[in-house]
């Protein structure tokens, strides 16, 4: 069924985005109603995949990895930011940081370099529980999105820093090849750190705060050494031997709750942290679902222009199957997709893993209308970086290596 020419489902899909939008206390509840809508509508008139159960069983064998992979994470980056937390480091950062709005903005730099190494959502998480100290707990949700568009500026230019990025390494795209989405990163990061760092110093500023005599728990620290070196090394080993494990299984995932499980013998972490995180990643879980649902079989014929609206069109959408269908059509210009795609998700919270899982730690964060008023210039940032790769570096259509 089409409306206007435009499927049926993407009418449900957006009526669950105004509900998540207008309703942000019940977004899990939205989402949930929204995918059983759209699940049934699915069976009334056929999968993508095929009819009936064999077609959903089919979209499930197909998603479930990547589905697995998000609730696995958001979950398990909920305990490393409690283990961080309770090492006490946060409470010694006002300290180290300058006393001034540079303090923010290096701390932003903190989450962008945290990225490019380990994970966005990681990086995030632990952006969040540093900036809740360092501000006593006073966050503006502007300086929230500037985190969340900290975390997935640093990660877009690095293969290990997002799960798209890392999808076109699987895919045969050389880590080489993305790099150049960090002058568009640098450039945007320069662009709202320092409005977001001053509207921060004006709602609540850093000061000197931290007790002379804090003693971290250098203990609590290694493990959450641990849990991020495992997801390094998960990803590393997986990409470069075993490159089809990651449509078999959660890779990542699962190293980081191993990990988790082993040093909680060591270190216990506060489990009641993992009901709220629970929320938080069913409702990214079901969002993604929801998207995967969709009858996109092809984007926009590859150009810069196409690449800038799926950055917008990422606010929104899953990136991970925009990701998979660039990535299949071919002809883009892989940094910037990756640049796209990647920092795009900043712009609402839910538009990307990062944003929901700081949401977890930050109610007030699910007001769209608060992160579109206070964050204003994640979009400008976008904007800037993306033009600055196209000025600088230009659009070059570079092929995986596989193709």
């Amino acid at each position: 069924m089409a409306l206007f020419g435009i499927p049926a489902e993407f009418f449900l899909f957006g009526l669950v985005l105004l509900g998540v939008a207008v309703l942000h206390r019940q977004a899990l509840a939205v989402t949930l109603v929204g995918l059983l809508a759209i699940v049934g509508y699915k069976f009334a008139f056929g999968f993508s995949e095929g009819a009936g159960l064999a077609g959903f069983g089919a979209f499930l064998a197909h998603e479930w990895v990547v589905l697995a992979e998000l609730g696995l994470l958001l979950t398990g980056f909920a305990i490393l930011s409690n283990q961080f937390e309770l090492s006490e480091a946060p409470d010694a950062m006002p300290r180290l940081l300058p006393d001034n709005w540079t303090g923010g903005l290096t701390l932003l730099a903190i989450v962008f370099v945290m990225s490019a190494f380990l994970d966005n959502i990681a990086a995030a998480v632990i952006g969040g529980v540093m900036a809740k100290h360092v501000y006593r707990g006073k966050v503006s949700v502007g300086f929230l999105a500037a985190i969340v568009a900290a975390a997935n500026a640093g990660g877009a230019g690095s293969v290990l820093g997002d799960t798209t990025t890392t999808l076109l390494w699987i895919g045969g795209v050389s880590p080489l090849t993305i790099l150049p989405a960090f002058v568009g990163s640098l450039v945007a990061l320069a662009v709202l750190g320092v409005f977001a760092a001053r509207q921060q110093q004006r709602h609540q500023p850093i000061t000197r705060h931290a007790a002379p005599d804090v003693k971290v728990r250098w203990s609590r620290l290694l493990v959450v050494a641990a849990m991020l070196l495992s997801i390094l090394a998960a990803n590393l080993f997986s990409n470069l031997h075993a490159p089809e494990l990651h449509h078999v299984m959660p890779v990542l995932g699962v190293a980081l709750w191993i990990t988790i499980v082993l040093t909680s013998l060591v270190r216990r972490p506060d489990w009641s942290v993992l009901p709220g995180a629970a929320m938080g990643a069913g409702f990214l879980v079901a969002l993604v679902a929801c998207a995967a649902l969709m009858p996109v079989e092809s984007l926009p014929p590859a150009s810069w222009p196409t690449a800038l609206g799926l950055g917008f069109l990422s606010a929104v959408f899953d990136n991970i199957p925009l990701t998979a269908l660039a990535l299949q059509q071919g002809g883009y210009d892989w940094a910037m997709l990756a640049y796209s795609v990647g920092v795009g998700g900043s712009m609402i919270w839910f538009g990307s893993s990062a944003g929901v899982a700081i949401s977890s730690s930050y109610p007030e964060a699910r007001s769209v209308l608060a992160w579109v008023r206070q964050g204003w210039f994640v979009p400008l940032a976008f904007v800037a970086g993306f033009f600055a790769m196209l000025l600088t570096v230009g659009w070059r259509i570079l092929p995986p290596l596989g193709s």
